[in-house]
């Protein structure tokens, strides 16, 4: 890849008289390739690769933002962009009454770049290894009836360019090979488990040897035969314990939206709660904004999309809300700084307040003491999707989870759902495991798809579990 073709410091920003760029104006070039590879029952079924290249402007003036977008790179476009989103502000400042100041702009200037300095993989070397992990699974997982594996690489290129100097760029890559196994169970119905192999980084950089996959591989089976001989769980009101994949899942969707500023400014619930007890002195909650105790995280952003440094924001602190989530205008109108959390996914895409990598913090409980304390409950494992909305009501699918029974886990559960609602589901929380994991597979859905992290520890707590 040619990152030279992403370097806005060419574009000559002195040809703009003073003022003519507006109150605030940034340039955002941006590539994001994409690439899959899959694989079904061992026979390669897709094979497929696209690049998205492009150049916006975005203007704030007089309390409102004008943008545009095009596929071209250039001094030249880079002009005629630059009035289309002048114009556009225009068009918007005359039509409603806003905020008319500007916005604080801070110095920056900053490069990181995640991408694989290894020499380039070529397309059958992946299909070779995508090849080995079907042949341990073939030999290994014996009543496996369907097998299905799929390569997905994402590589996110940016340069950012600010009308004051201020200038960043990231180089954002994440490699993932998700598979997912079938087997069937004593009537004849197929049951299937799911999970991925992969984070941060590129291919090269990958470990896909046997030592990786095979533990991974082998814990998905047995999950799987456990699920053959599953049973429906009794509907109702349960104590639960959620590993900590649901536990970040519940962090992101139920908890982290509801704090992301313009869903505040939307009539979120958590507008209202700023300074509040909402969860148990348990439970913290932090939006990270690249690392953890000196660890990588799976979204690693270092400067937002508008040249914010990003920073570590404490949403929740002993189970009081503590802070929002904030572009460069929430930030203003509340009164705080900025967060760094505006992100867009393509170049076409205007940045909004997005998540990084939210999850839970640990506490000092062990998971097996967790599972020790429950008399009848379930322990739950995994989850396929979910929603929440701006009240924290969730519902989530669970498609592995485990009956607890005397404080042992006992008979694998079939496929159900769980459903709360989330600020209630944390204020019961009683323990909260001490390990930390972090998953970052996900793709978040608001309004456009951007990469997400989300992690934590597992957590006791009460909520409805769907079932007979």
């Amino acid at each position: 890849m040619d990152l030279s073709t992403l370097d806005l410091s060419t574009l000559d920003l002195s040809q703009w008289q003073t003022g003519e760029l507006g109150d605030y104006t940034e340039f955002r070039a941006q590539q994001n390739t994409d690439r899959l590879l899959a694989m079904l029952n061992g026979d390669l079924n897709e094979n497929y690769s696209e690049t998205k290249k492009g150049l916006s402007c975005r203007v704030y003036q007089q309390g409102v933002w004008g943008f545009a977008a095009g596929a071209d790179i250039g001094q030249n476009h880079s002009q005629s962009l630059a009035k289309m989103a002048q114009r556009n502000a225009h068009f918007l400042a005359s039509r409603q009454t806003k905020n008319k100041g500007g916005l604080i702009v801070n110095p920056f200037s900053l490069q990181n770049s995640f991408a694989s300095l290894q020499a380039k993989a070529e397309v059958g070397d992946r299909i070779r290894m995508m090849e080995q992990v079907d042949r341990y699974i073939q030999e290994h997982c014996p009543k496996v009836t369907a097998r299905s594996l799929h390569l997905m690489e994402l590589d996110m290129e940016k340069a950012l360019l600010l009308a004051n100097g201020n200038q960043g760029y990231s180089f954002t890559p994440r490699t993932h090979l998700v598979f997912s196994i079938t087997a069937e169970n004593s009537q004849g119905q197929p049951v299937v488990i799911r999970d991925s192999i992969g984070g941060l980084g590129q291919y090269e950089d990958q470990s896909y040897g046997v030592d990786r996959f095979q533990p991974i591989i082998d814990l998905a089976y047995k999950h799987l035969l456990d699920k053959t001989k599953a049973v429906a769980p009794k509907g109702g009101k349960h104590t639960v314990v959620m590993d900590s994949r649901l536990a970040g899942i519940l962090a992101h969707e139920a908890i982290g939206h509801t704090t992301e500023a313009d869903l505040v400014l939307g009539g979120s619930v958590a507008g209202d709660l700023m300074g509040q007890q909402v969860a148990s002195e348990l439970v913290s909650l932090v939006d990270f904004a690249h690392s953890y105790q000196g660890e990588t995280l799976p979204v690693p952003v270092m400067i937002d999309d508008e040249g914010v440094q990003a920073n570590d924001t404490t949403i929740i602190e002993k189970g009081v809300l503590k802070s929002f989530l904030h572009n460069r205008e929430s930030a203003k109108h509340f009164g705080v700084d900025p967060t760094g959390n505006a992100r867009a996914f393509l170049y076409s895409d205007e940045p909004l307040i997005r998540m990084r990598n939210t999850a839970f913090l640990p506490g000092q409980d062990r998971l097996e003491d967790m599972i020790a304390s429950i008399d009848n409950g379930y322990y739950l494992c995994r989850t396929s999707n979910g929603q929440a909305d701006s009240t924290s009501e969730f519902m989530f699918g669970i498609p592995m989870g485990y009956e607890i029974k005397d404080g042992k886990l006992g008979r694998a559960i079939t496929d159900t759902s769980i459903s709360g609602v989330a600020f209630d589901v944390l204020k019961a929380v009683d323990m909260v495991s001490e390990e930390m994991t972090w998953w970052g597979y996900g793709m978040c859905g608001k309004k456009q798809p951007i990469p997400v992290g989300m992690g934590g520890p597992a957590i006791k707590a009460k909520l409805h579990v769907g079932g007979q």
